[in-house]
């Protein structure tokens, strides 16, 4: 048996409007694949967050579908920004999540609580367990207050770096952007890829992330502030 939720982490959760029913889920929602529980095997994160993810993006795709008459395009440009791994880790943030995550001693070591894979996975789960325990307006109406920021802002509407770099280069009858993944270090959970852009005969810019494509998406945005 695995023990009930920490003090602490119950609080948090509640505080945050995480109504709290059976402790199971929220349990495990919490819970990295590295977690070992008093010796046995602790239920992780994976399933609900699977669940979570299906629940966000259905919820924020009403929310744009009501917010205006944008095309089918833009819509999905907004979409993906809002419902990206990195928007969900930068509010999981905002919450002050990463203390509450049950990670291996290894993993918390390893930078895994300042992963944005790993917290946007568990923001993911935790809205997988507010489903599971209160259905889907709850998660809904908890979506859209943890979200409203985001959902009232610009997140979304410019133009993706990398989109308007190619563009750029096209407009200056330059070669395609060249992206290459200079440096790759930590372990698989918590890696950070360093990422160089280069136009030929213009020049280079870097940038690093947690993945390889928020890297590339920096480094993209990098390149138009010094040459665009």
């Amino acid at each position: 048996m695995n023990a009930g939720l920490d003090p602490a982490a119950r609080a948090w959760l509640e505080e945050q409007g995480f109504a709290i029913g059976d402790e199971a889920p929220w349990l495990e929602a919490l819970t990295h694949g590295s977690f070992n529980g008093s010796g046995a095997e602790a239920a992780d994160y994976q399933r609900l967050e699977f669940l979570g993810d299906r629940v966000l993006g259905l919820s924020v795709a009403a929310w744009l579908f009501r917010a205006g008459d944008a095309p089918e395009g833009k819509l999905s440009q907004r979409l993906n920004a809002l419902v990206s791994g990195a928007t969900c880790a930068r509010i999981a943030r905002n919450i002050a999540l990463p203390v509450h995550i049950r990670l291996g001693k290894q993993a918390r070591d390893d930078g895994g609580a300042d992963s944005d894979k790993i917290l946007g996975d568990v923001m993911e789960a935790l809205i997988g367990a507010c489903f599971i325990e209160h259905g889907f307006e709850t998660a809904q109406a908890l979506i859209y207050r943890l979200w409203a920021t985001e959902l009232e802002g610009d997140e979304g509407k410019a133009k993706h770096p990398k989109s308007a770099l190619q563009e750029w280069a096209a407009g200056n009858r330059r070669m395609t952007p060249l992206y290459e993944v200079i440096d790759r270090s930590g372990p698989d959970h918590a890696a950070r890829f360093t990422v160089r852009v280069t136009i030929r005969n213009v020049g280079s810019a870097e940038a690093t992330a947690t993945s390889k494509g928020e890297a590339e998406r920096l480094a993209a945005k990098a390149f138009l502030e010094q040459f665009g």
